[in-house]
């Protein structure tokens, strides 16, 4: 039967610096290092609210994925039915990318308008290009977001738009969502997320390009930012979700429920500043670096070793010079086959001043199958209590 194994590798001390204050006015915050998956701040960050244009977040995920599964192409047209663009036109109708009626546009083009615009009309032609309604594709949405381990969110709608409370989620769902988001489409991510400008539509009577910023409120105002997503209505107040990344460390960051525009860019520039400074990073163990051994059981090697997947680093705050726990953490005996590379146990540090961090670990080398008798003599070993 497979259990929860631990090893401990290192024990030091004492404690050290307690972690450093930080004071926002947002109603919910949170921020996460994703280097070392410590959390930093959190402020609220279970409460479920509804999200506005943070949603998009969810829709842009799911294609996202659909690209990468080979499901969906960049070049592929959707046509904006008259019907989406008399919903979703005009002032009544929040942001918008400015579509027009029976115009053909390619998925590349709508990410843009999602991301980059905060578009509720290319959110939806989105949805009904890829799933024949908005309804069915926020069933997807949801579908992904349970996936992914989303676990206190439901959307009701492809953009965020205000729905009676069918559209809830939590900053850590959020800031979870931009984890997913960016590690697992880091192409993609960098290609639509960090883009300051986009140009759609034409305006009436010049017929001039109609060019919008991005509204991160984090681009050019903080090194390193590179996404994600702001939100804005009267029931969820000023929102956003953003990530930067600065000397290897990567943190992302959930604001909700500010009162004005101008609050969520410096509550989020401060925040995010904070996130740097007051917080660095103490190196554990090189990439390659063997940090210990797991058991296994009927391989062609009783044990695999454990090294770190990446440089693994523990989130301390600045100057300290606490000490810390650390084991190595996993369900096993492992069984074979077993890829070099492949994760296949934690390590679980533990600091005073910094709480509990967990960093992965990866298999040094491959691991087959025991061969026949190997595997008859471990048999005869476990029934004579040998084992």
């Amino acid at each position: 039967m497979k259990k929860l194994l631990l090893a401990s590798v290192l024990i030091a001390v004492p404690a050290g610096a307690a972690a450093p204050p930080f004071e926002t006015s947002a109603p919910i915050a949170y921020m996460i290092d994703l280097s070392s998956h410590a959390v930093l701040y959190a402020k609220d960050a279970d409460r479920q609210m509804p999200p506005a244009s943070m949603a998009k977040m969810m829709t842009v995920y799911v294609v996202f994925d659909m690209i990468k599964k080979g499901e969906l192409r960049l070049d592929k047209q959707f046509t904006v039915r008259p019907e989406t663009w008399q919903k979703w036109h005009g002032a009544a109708a929040g942001s918008t990318m400015f579509l027009s009626p029976g115009e053909s546009v390619s998925v590349e083009n709508l990410l843009h308008g999602v991301v980059t615009l905060s578009g509720n009309d290319a959110c939806v032609v989105l949805a009904e290009g890829i799933s024949g309604t908005e309804a069915a594709f926020v069933a997807r949405m949801n579908q992904a977001a349970k996936k992914i381990g989303l676990n206190n969110s439901n959307f009701g709608t492809s953009n965020g738009w205000p729905d009676n409370g069918v559209t809830r989620v939590t900053a850590k769902d959020l800031a979870h969502l931009a984890e997913a988001t960016i590690e697992e489409h880091p192409g993609l991510y960098k290609q639509f997320y960090s883009q300051r400008e986009f140009s759609w539509g034409k305006t009436m009577g010049a017929g001039s390009d109609i060019t919008q910023a991005n509204r991160d409120p984090l681009l050019g105002r903080v090194e390193g930012a590179d996404g994600l997503k702001t939100g804005h209505t009267d029931e969820a107040g000023y929102g956003f979700t953003g990530s930067a990344q600065q000397g290897g460390r990567r943190l992302v960051m959930v604001v909700a429920g500010l009162g004005s525009f101008n609050d969520r860019i410096s509550q989020s520039v401060s925040f995010m500043n904070w996130g740097f400074r007051a917080w660095t990073a103490k190196p554990l163990f090189a990439k390659g670096k063997q940090v210990g051994s797991a058991r296994v059981e009927l391989g062609d090697s009783a044990t695999v070793p454990l090294v770190a997947p990446r440089d693994l680093a523990l989130t301390v705050p600045a100057g300290s010079d606490a000490g810390m726990t650390m084991k190595i953490v996993y369900t096993g005996p492992l069984h074979p086959p077993i890829e070099a590379g492949q994760h296949v146990a934690d390590l679980v540090v533990t600091s005073a001043d910094a709480g509990v961090q967990t960093l992965p670990l990866a298999a040094a080398n491959d691991v087959g199958e025991a061969g026949f008798f190997s595997r008859l003599w471990a048999g005869l070993k476990s029934l004579i209590g040998l084992a």
